[in-house]
């Protein structure tokens, strides 16, 4: 399986708009985080998990010719904005594309997107993706795809295990049932927005002990604001760094 962060950014992107720290007018590319999105490919196929406001810019950047799934970790614009710009993929190779996610997410999606899911009105545009709800581990494309409840502030969204890999993205604690899910892993993408802490999401230290609770060798720290500059990675413990935009991982 072969992973790319196609973007590490929180809900702003970095550099955020209006700002000009010494972050956003860093000279380091690996300070420039478009907003959070994954990219799995595997067996032939390709998997996104989420369809971040930046998608068209991302896959560009990727060289990516098609998508076969998305999965969603939760319906926030910053994870779900992008989603039109899936109708290129459909356009080239006429197949509907499969998206994944929890009841509530889906119907936040076909509620705001249902001209993508639906033909509306005989209005002649066919539906480009289809939507399936999950809760349980599921199939696809010869991989177990677990989705992992975790908690978003007040609210819920899915991290992702495929193999020894998860990605738990947009989250601020994880249920004991979930971190059961998650033992033996060899690489997990966690998020880990700043130093200091948010009622969201996982702060850095917050993230590191999730990491040290479930001994992976290897943890990714993303959804990073522009608090944290690149160059703090030395400040990390052995094991743990920083995700940069277009970093990738080759896993068995």
């Amino acid at each position: 399986m072969h992973i790319t962060i196609l973007g590490c950014g929180t809900s702003t992107g970095v550099p955020m708009v209006g700002c000009h720290c010494p972050v956003c007018t860093s000279d380091d590319t690996r300070d420039k985080r478009t907003r959070a999105s994954l990219l799995m490919t595997y067996s032939g196929h390709t998997v996104l998990i989420d369809t971040s406001t930046d998608l068209r810019m991302q896959v560009l950047r990727a060289q990516l010719r098609r998508v076969d799934a998305v999965l969603f970790s939760h319906a926030h614009a910053d994870h779900v904005n992008g989603i039109d710009d899936l109708r290129g993929f459909h356009f080239i190779h006429k197949e509907i594309i499969p998206c994944f996610a929890s009841r509530a997410t889906l119907d936040i999606l076909q509620n705001g997107f249902g001209y993508i899911f639906n033909e509306h009105d005989n209005s002649g545009y066919p539906p480009l993706l289809t939507a399936q709800e999950v809760s349980a581990p599921f199939e696809l494309f010869g991989q177990t795809i677990i989705p992992v409840l975790l908690l978003h502030g007040k609210s819920f969204s899915y991290g992702y295990r495929v193999g020894n890999f998860a990605y738990l993205t947009d989250c601020s604690a994880i249920p004991e049932a979930s971190l059961q899910l998650l033992q033996g892993l060899d690489l997990l993408i966690i998020d880990g927005l700043r130093w200091s802490e948010h009622p969201f999401h996982f702060n850095i230290p917050g993230a590191i002990a999730v990491s040290r609770l479930l001994k992976a060798p290897r943890t990714v720290l993303t959804h990073l604001t522009h608090e944290i500059a690149y160059s703090e990675q030395d400040k990390l413990p052995r094991g743990v760094e920083l995700a940069y935009d277009g970093m990738e991982f080759d896993l068995q």
